[in-house]
């Protein structure tokens, strides 16, 4: 008889909750395919962009439950999957990472093959491919974790929308790395504002400020996409600019105490600091006033500027 307090594939659907950004899979509760199986049951799960957040999301899922193994991974360059496996193994249980060669796909279309291969795929490569990657996944009737944001563009998000109803469908659980949703000082305080603790928001601030983050200079014999990839957080098609990379995350808390969005917006953004070629193409400040229907509005600020002195605040 199967040991009962061996974790069920539902139970680890309902139950674990991770880190803040991590894997958040409280919500995605077993209602889908492949997740009415014996109780000892491996859920297997795949990872698609094995860069730090990747990384970081498959090492914290594999803590989430015992039976859960790693068994397929892809990216689009060789190195950056072999280093992620090699820390993974390191942060994790060996013993329930199992992706040989065969399982290990490099290129642009290895997803494909990882998605095939699991119960639930993690979704970590630059945003830019997250609506194909997410549709991919959806027709293959897999659950999903996958990290904001989840496209770059106006096409983007209607393809994600559009994919959206296509897994509501078919009773898929899918989950948007929107940490704030996951962290208990920010549910609580949610839910008083909306018992009506602190009266009608009427306007909001929201912050990201800060130095910036990594850049990842040109090297010898790159190609120009590999070099973009490789350096995606600059460059708008890849990355949206640290407006929706970063500082979505600030937004959507003024939107979930709103329990709405916004319906029109007006701004302003430019590069005075963090203009140099391997800055690539985003800006280094941006200024954007949302307004929701009811007429409140939110102040929306972020930067990339390192200002001497002055302690950077993310409210």
């Amino acid at each position: 008889m199967a040991d009962k307090n061996l974790f069920r594939r539902r139970d680890f659907m309902k139950h674990s909750s991770l880190a803040a950004g991590a894997l958040m899979t409280s919500p995605l509760i077993a209602s889908g395919h492949g997740f009415h199986s014996l109780v000892n049951d491996d859920i297997k799960i795949a990872v698609i962009g094995c860069g730090g957040r990747g990384t970081g999301a498959a090492t914290q899922a594999l803590k989430a439950a015992p039976n859960v193994k790693l068994v397929a991974m892809a990216d689009a360059f060789k190195d950056r999957l072999e280093e992620s496996l090699a820390n993974i193994k390191m942060g994790a249980d060996a013993s329930r990472v199992d992706v040989p060669m065969d399982r290990q796909f490099v290129g642009f279309d290895g997803y494909k093959k990882a998605i095939a291969l699991c119960d639930v795929i993690i979704l970590t490569t630059p945003p830019a491919f997250r609506p194909m990657h997410f549709a991919e996944a959806v027709a293959q009737n897999k659950h999903i974790f996958m990290e904001k944001p989840v496209a770059t563009d106006a096409a983007g998000i209607r393809s994600v929308l559009k994919t959206a109803q296509i897994a509501k469908q078919k009773k898929l659980n899918v989950v948007v790395g929107l940490q704030r949703h996951y962290q208990a000082k920010y549910k609580e305080m949610m839910a008083m504002i909306h018992k009506g603790k602190i009266g009608d928001i009427t306007s909001g601030q929201v912050y990201w400020n800060n130095d910036g983050v990594w850049v990842r200079p040109r090297e010898a014999q790159q190609t120009e996409m590999e070099y973009q990839m490789r350096n995606w957080y600059y460059f708008t098609w890849l990355c949206g600019d640290h407006i929706v990379e970063q500082h979505i995350h600030n937004m959507d808390v003024m939107n979930w105490a709103k329990k709405g969005y916004p319906v029109k917006a007006q701004g302003m953004g430019g590069r005075e600091v963090r203009k140099g070629k391997d800055n690539g193409q985003i800006f280094d400040h941006h200024f954007v006033e949302f307004h929701y229907a009811d007429g409140s509005i939110m102040n929306s600020q972020c930067r990339h500027i390192k200002i001497p002195g002055v302690r950077l605040m993310r409210p």
